[in-house]
């Protein structure tokens, strides 16, 4: 798997300049589904070639500002589509399908068990914070899916955490460069898991608590 992901990585960095927003896109809705492509080998080189060269946008250039907003757009729509399909294969195979025959590919019986818990902790606002965060990232749709969420909420929670982390990968690529080493990503995760506390805990306080009362009411 190593091999693999370093492969595609060695690929991906010879055809950026070519492929550009559509790759981008592309390699995006991968690393939100079922292969798990890490979005910081995504994002942050493309950001870099955009800010420094430009970065083609079905045949038009873009360059600066320009070229990052369109790299938002592409990291969200992209891992929307990933998200999206799993969260489909989920809410149609159901949860004893997707746990025999996931480990095929890729997915775990750990992983799909802690993106349960995850999703049943957290609700919907869960959706948005695991797009800014490791392993749930990529696998949030699945119990979202089985547990048959409803799909305009799961779609608006996942493209809003989406464009977020992207825009922060892309700030990171303009930042340090196309090779974001692991020293800033460990500082990006501290910022991000203060930030997602902070909002979780007003969440928690004036919309997931009275949800709960209302529904226990009822």
């Amino acid at each position: 798997m190593a091999e693999l992901i370093q492969s595609l990585i060695a690929w991906y960095l010879r055809s950026l300049q070519a492929g550009g927003f559509p790759l981008v896109l592309l390699l995006m809705a991968v690393e939100s589904s079922i292969f798990p492509l890490p979005s910081e080998v995504v994002m942050p080189p493309a950001a870099h070639l955009a800010w420094t060269q430009g970065i083609d946008f079905f045949g038009a250039k873009l360059a600066g500002w320009s070229g990052q907003l369109a790299l938002v757009v592409a990291g969200a729509i992209g891992s929307w589509i990933g998200a999206k399909v799993m969260y489909w294969f989920s809410r149609v195979a159901g949860r004893p399908i997707v746990m025999r025959f996931g480990k095929y590919v890729f997915i775990s019986e750990h992983k799909v068990e802690g993106a349960e818990r995850w999703a049943e902790t957290y609700g919907p606002f869960g959706i948005f914070a695991s797009r800014l965060l490791p392993v749930v990232r990529h696998l949030i749709g699945i119990p979202a899916g089985i547990v048959r969420l409803d799909y305009a909420t799961f779609s608006v929670y996942t493209l809003v955490g989406s464009a977020l982390w992207s825009a922060v990968l892309c700030g990171l690529g303009v930042q340090v460069g196309a090779d974001v080493g692991k020293g800033e990503m460990h500082r990006v995760t501290i910022v991000l898991v203060a930030f997602l506390a902070i909002v979780g805990a007003l969440y928690w306080a004036f919309v997931h608590r009275h949800m709960r009362a209302a529904s226990k009411a009822g």
